[in-house]
């Protein structure tokens, strides 16, 4: 009977012994399981971040798509827009606090662009000559009528064509709607009658658009079609008092008949910026 009570505890304590080996493999195996499963997890994580990540790096480092003169125009106000056209003429380069500057007259075969105080060095102003191609990355304004790029930055575009504008004839236009369709081209004007610079003055023109300027300040002066006066800019930025034009409006004389070429900048109503005038004979 003892020898039936050994062999019965010795039996119990061998599946007892085999039981907890059992459960020592399974919970090791769990064990391990786990840990290969949080690592499977970690690393999946860390590529899907790191995905992520490039994925981001990609889409910052993107060039913008360039937009044309219609999309750009039909672009919401205050709007990142990016561009190509080619330089026409170009304001003088400042540097403003340590940041050189360029206001850039600019157009192409499906319109034309102001860009107002471009980000640019000296040494690319240089290289800003007409007909050279270049993209413009800022954000889209309005200036009292004036539809423009500001905060912009530019690169050049090496492509092998260029692009010098002909003014077009926007004579029959003043006074209509579709003048302004015509924004910021160059455009030209046959057969004005030059008017009083300001009421009850015979002077021709006025250094400053309130005449408090003098020699070397913006030259404005009016002009009349069809018995309708508009108001014209010799922008000093742009023709300084050396220039052609701004010696010849400074000649102007009242109900004389000239003949001009220039930007059709807005403001208030169209205000050409005038690189051209000659008297018609």
């Amino acid at each position: 009977m003892k020898k039936s009570l050994c062999a019965a505890l010795l039996l119990s304590m061998t599946l007892a012994l085999a039981g907890c080996a059992g459960q020592a493999d399974t919970t090791a195996e769990t064990e391990t399981t786990e840990d290969s499963t949080a690592a499977e997890t970690t690393e999946e994580t860390a590529e899907t971040e790191e995905s992520t990540d490039t994925e981001a790096a990609a889409e910052e480092t993107a060039p913008a798509e360039v937009m044309t003169h219609e999309e750009y125009m039909a672009a919401d106000v205050d709007t990142q827009v990016t561009v190509e056209s080619y330089v026409q003429a170009t304001q003088s380069w400042w540097d403003d606090n340590g940041q050189g500057k360029i206001t850039v007259y600019a157009q192409s075969e499906d319109g034309a662009y102001f860009f107002y105080e471009l980000a640019c060095s000296e040494e690319d102003a240089a290289k800003l000559t007409p007909g050279t191609k270049i993209r413009v990355t800022g954000y889209k304004s309005e200036w009292s009528g004036e539809i423009e790029i500001m905060d912009g930055t530019f690169e050049f575009v090496d492509d092998g064509e260029e692009f010098i504008a002909e003014p077009l004839d926007v004579t029959e236009m003043l006074g209509t709607d579709e003048l302004i369709n015509h924004q910021n081209e160059l455009a030209s004007f046959t057969g004005l009658t030059v008017e009083p610079a300001a009421e009850g003055s015979d002077a021709a023109f006025l250094y400053s658009y309130d005449g408090s300027g003098s020699d070397g300040d913006d030259l404005y002066f009016n002009a009349s079609y069809n018995g309708q006066t508009y108001t014209f800019t010799v922008e000093s930025y742009l023709c300084d008092n050396t220039t052609d034009v701004y010696n010849a409006v400074e000649a102007l004389e009242v109900g004389q008949t000239i003949d001009m070429q220039g930007f059709l900048y807005w403001y208030e109503g169209v205000n050409p910026h005038i690189t051209m005038v000659t008297v018609a004979e």
